[in-house]
Order: C-alpha cells, then structure tokens, then sequence
C-alpha cells in the first residue's frame, strides 16, 4: 500500500476516551484522516469529534476488519485505574492483554506501526495490582512482535494524565478530575492515606505532542516515557486547590511516588512539556 507524505489515514483505539478524545482532535487538526474503535466502556459519544469516524467495536475483533489498512495505529484503548482492577482482573487481563495481542498481531500482520501506550506504574513492579500486570502484559506482546515478526512499535508510558475530557465521576476518575468535579459540587474531597505521595502529573496536551512527535519522526524501536520529571504530594495539590479534604485509610496496590526521570523523549524526540500543573490548577480558583 503506497504511504502518503502529508495527510495519513489514522486508527486510534480508545478514540472516546480521556486521552484518545484529545489525540483524536489534533490529528483532525493536523489534517489526517482518522477512525476511532471503542467499546464505550469508559469513551463517551459526548466526546465525539467533528471529522472523526468512529466505531463502536470491541479491539479484539479487529481482524474482521482488514479493509481498515491505516499508516498507523496508536493503541489508546485499555481499562484503566488501579483500584477496580482488583475487583474484577479478569477483565483487565483480557481488554488490556488480550485485546493489545490481538492490535499488534494486526499490525505485524499488515505492517503497520503500532504506538503503544504503557504506563508509569510499570515502574512500582509487574505485580502490584491486576492493571498494572495487565499493562506490562501488553508491553511484553509489543516487544515479543518487535523480535520476533518485525513489527514496527514504540511504547510510550504516561504519567497521572489530567487536563479536557477527564473523567470526572466514577471509578475510573483521575485524582485532578474528581477533585474539580467535587470542589464544582461542593461535594468533600478525600485523601487515602497520609497525603504525602508523590505524583508527577502531565497535561494530556503535552501527552499528545509526544505522541505526534514520536510517529512523525519514526521513533520506533524506543520506548518513552511521559512524564514532566517534577512531582507533587496529594497534600499538596490539596493546598493549591484550597481546599481541607478527608483522609480515608490508603487503598493497596498504589505506588507511595511516581517521578519521570528518564529524559529520552527529551533528547530523541525533542519533547518539552510546556503546561505547568500549577498554572492549570490556577484556572480553577
């Protein structure tokens, strides 16, 4: 299939959703043409973006649609957030591991790059917590293809995203979205724990920038990680946000800190997060 220069043809998985939402719109931006493949298990129709042709599908069948041919695929699609994972690994491991062999084997099948996205909690251990087993799953899927079936692919790791289309109810919400959904509904906002750990948080404008970057410049066979390299206690957040919240007893399988410090995007891609969580938070008040 011949590959154009300027505008691509683009499959994003999880294009309802959190960060798959504001990739799916710069890539509209950008002038690509782009298909979004989700379940709505946690993507909204509410997220919908003008230009953007969407399907409401499962990933894992993904094979029956072998007329999609896109130059790319960034696989945004997974079950997020730690704390339901233990109530139901299950299905973690199968939208998360199963569902990202069945992308990479499609891309290896029909050589397609493939922009995986990992996660940050990959670094508090393989074993902490049902997602983030079911995340290093996928990683280890993407390299296996890598080594063994010349599959194009990069793994890019995020770090507690926050910024438009956040969820801000339920259990798949961010610290940052319940927060300011609480604080709009004056409803109390907790803390479990003591409120000293650490996050390093990265606005979802800036997760994009490294994704474009990262397909742009065919920066595949590296993995990245997305973080700002600066963090900041809960208690902390609390206090930018001026508010006097709870605190709960700590929830298991959660890492006490999370802090990039791996600069590779930096260096290799010329990545610069430009949105400082402050200054966000700031908009609030």
């Amino acid at each position: 299939m011949p590959k154009r220069t300027n505008n691509m043809r683009v499959i994003v998985t999880g294009g309802a959703g959190f960060v798959g939402t504001n990739l799916c719109k710069k890539l509209v931006e950008l002038g690509h043409v782009v298909t979004s493949i989700d379940n709505y298990n946690t993507g909204k129709e509410s997220n919908h973006i003008k230009g953007v042709k969407y399907l409401n599908m499962d990933i894992r069948t993904i094979l029956n649609y072998n007329w999609l041919q896109p130059d790319v695929i960034f696989h945004m699609a997974a079950i997020a957030r730690i704390q339901p994972s233990f109530k139901n690994p299950k299905e973690y491991f199968t939208t998360n591991a199963n569902g990202t062999l069945h992308i990479t084997n499609y891309c290896a099948k029909h050589n397609i790059p493939l922009i995986y996205a990992g996660s940050s909690s990959h670094h508090s251990g393989k074993f902490k917590n049902p997602y983030t087993f079911s995340k290093d799953v996928g990683e280890e899927i993407v390299q296996l293809y890598q080594e063994h079936y010349n599959l194009k692919a990069s793994i890019v790791r995020f770090y507690n995203v926050y910024g438009p289309y956040q969820l801000t109810e339920g259990g798949y919400t961010t610290l940052i979205g319940r927060w300011l959904n609480n604080i709009e509904k004056g409803i109390e906002c907790e803390i479990y724990g003591d409120g000293e750990q650490r996050r390093d948080f990265t606005h979802v404008d800036d997760i994009v920038d490294a994704l474009i970057r990262v397909q742009k410049q065919q920066a595949y066979g590296n993995n990245f990680e997305l973080g700002r390299g600066k963090n900041h206690s809960v208690n902390e957040i609390a206090k930018m946000l001026n508010i006097t919240p709870t605190y709960q007893p700590a929830k298991p399988g959660e890492a006490r800190n999370t802090l990039n410090t791996d600069m590779s995007a930096q260096s290799l891609l010329g990545w610069e997060p430009k949105i400082n969580l402050e200054d966000y938070l700031a908009l609030y008040l």
